[in-house]
This record gives structure tokens, C-alpha cells and sequence, in this order.
């Protein structure tokens, strides 16, 4: 749970969304607009096992922290 928390607070210097989360198909989705977040951040956040989501251009997307 450490380094879903460290990447939440990453997550969080972007902006504080009201509803900034989703899961779905055991995924869980951050809503934070990846061409807004810096590189070094970028960085941490793909060790932490988030990256940027293909399929939806606003978010972040982890298997790892997801519904299942």
C-alpha cells in the first residue's frame, strides 16, 4: 500500500480532482492529464507501476492496484 500512496501524492501536486479515480475491467485509472505531469515524475510514477493510458488520453492506468 506504500507505493500506491507515494504515487497518489504525486498524483496529487497535478491538481486535487474530486473524483480522480476508477476501476475498471481490474484497472484502476487515475485521472491526471499525463502530458501535464514532468518527466521525473513520469519516471517514478512507471516504478510505482503507473503509465500513461493509451486508450484514454487523460489518465494514468495500473494493473497492480486494481478491482481484482
Amino acid at each position: 500500500m506504500e507505493n500506491l500512496i507515494k504515487a497518489l501524492q504525486i498524483f496529487l501536486k497535478y491538481g486535487n480532482i474530486d473524483y480522480p479515480t476508477h476501476c475498471e475491467h481490474d484497472v484502476l485509472y487515475v485521472c491526471v492529464d499525463p502530458e501535464k505531469v514532468l518527466k521525473e515524475d513520469k519516471e517514478k510514477l512507471e516504478k510505482l507501476s503507473f503509465t500513461p493510458d493509451m486508450e484514454i488520453s487523460e489518465c494514468f492506468s495500473s494493473f497492480k492496484y486494481g478491482s481484482a
